[in-house]
């Protein structure tokens, strides 16, 4: 590994800043994004370490790709490494998705080209999250026993009452069937050098604050706008195995009541033309629901667990990772979240924004871009977002 000092901080800003700013294409193709310029170009820690790095981000609930920038910063710079690369990566999606909110997110044109803007990003919502559905289903569910736990978490879904309690059940329910029907046999031993990590005593200290919060925030979110959206987000960050698009039903059912429909799926929508992780839509959420303050509040909500987690984690992944039980029951719950996206995609992507022939139209032709001809994520946004108006033209 390469030396590590304060003096990499600029080092590590200017690359993920550079990476913050170019990277679309979601969280598969932020690490592959990773691996070119940080990996083989700069040659910051090997491929194996690396890899090593992807296993314990796809093991661990929330952002994957955050995750793993945390981890590099880490293993370049230090905990100041990690925060550096994580702030450089994220800021410039953040604040655009928090400028976006504060134009049109409270009350979304529903008339005339910006209206039809709107509804252009709403239809490419749901080519989006088609897309992430099929893919996800072919990488997590590819066998009859896996296939099987995602339709029953789907079905588990829509037999109980919306609620963010609804995917947690789901997700328990995917990692016991993993575990009892053994799915997804392991691979041999992981075989890498230590990453750079805390101790094993503050590893377990960041865990027990992640439980900590987990557990104390539902108890203060009564007590006011921005105590329930630290609640809401957090938990959606802390329970979401998957990757960035798996967090829509979780955000959806724990923001109704603060953010409008129509803005929601709108500023998802707008979230796709955005460079960086998915997971700053919470921007555009928390701005809605109560401004500035809550923006950052739900940012910082968000990421927080899912960083907690990475840095509790890596003192003792080598060994975990290692024990077949505990993949066994991974793979199961990585299945329940196609069921849980796949649910997500009928109600609230479809149900919200296709009225009618047309709008399915333009779905259709945007996930064909996406699926068949492999377009960038902001080429389908943007083609979207004309189709959207054009249709407001003849309408």
């Amino acid at each position: 590994m390469a030396e590590t000092s304060r003096s990499q901080l600029p080092e590590i800003a200017s690359a993920f800043l550079r990476l913050g700013l170019t990277s679309f294409g979601g969280p598969i193709a932020h690490l592959g994004y990773y691996r070119a310029e940080l990996i083989q170009r700069r040659r910051w820690i090997s491929d194996d370490a690396y890899a090593e790095i992807l296993a314990l981000s796809q093991f661990l609930p929330g952002p994957a790709s955050s995750q793993t920038a945390f981890a590099l910063g880490w293993q370049r710079g230090g905990f100041a490494g990690a925060v550096t690369a994580v702030l450089a990566f994220t800021l410039p999606s953040a604040i655009l998705m928090i400028l976006l909110a504060a134009l049109v997110g409270t009350a979304p044109p529903q008339a005339g080209l910006a209206g039809g803007l709107i509804a252009g990003l709403k239809i490419t919502a749901v080519a989006v999250v088609a897309h992430a559905v099929l893919g996800m289903a072919r990488s997590l569910a590819p066998e009859g026993p896996r296939a099987g736990i995602a339709l029953a978490a789907l079905a588990l879904i829509a037999l109980l009452p919306a609620g963010s309690l609804a995917q947690i059940a789901a997700i328990l329910l995917g990692a016991g069937l993993g575990f009892a029907l053994r799915v997804a046999p392991p691979s041999g031993d992981i075989a890498t050098p230590p990453l750079r990590a805390l101790s094993r005593r503050a590893g377990a200290s960041c865990l027990l604050a992640f439980l900590l919060l987990l557990v104390g925030l539902p108890l203060i979110a009564d007590s006011g706008a921005l105590a329930k959206i630290a609640d809401v987000f957090y938990r959606a960050g802390a329970l979401v195995f998957g990757g960035g698009h798996v967090v829509l039903p979780l955000l959806q059912s724990g923001t109704g009541d603060m953010v409008p429909q129509g803005s929601f799926l709108a500023g998802y929508g707008a979230a796709q033309a955005m460079p960086g992780p998915v997971f700053t839509f919470a921007g555009w959420l928390g701005q809605v629901a109560a401004g500035l303050p809550g923006a950052l509040v739900g940012l910082v909500a968000i990421f927080l667990p899912g960083f907690l987690l990475m840095a509790g984690a890596m003192p003792f992944w080598a060994a975990l990772s290692r024990l077949n039980p505990a993949r066994h029951a991974m793979a199961g719950a990585n299945a329940a979240v196609v069921g849980i996206l796949g649910h997500a995609l009928y109600d609230p992507v479809f149900t919200g924004g296709i009225r009618g022939d047309a709008d399915l139209a333009l779905a259709v032709a945007l996930f064909l871009m996406l699926a068949l001809w492999r377009r960038p994520a902001w080429q389908v946004v943007i083609a979207g977002a004309l189709g959207g108006m054009a249709l407001a033209l003849i309408a």
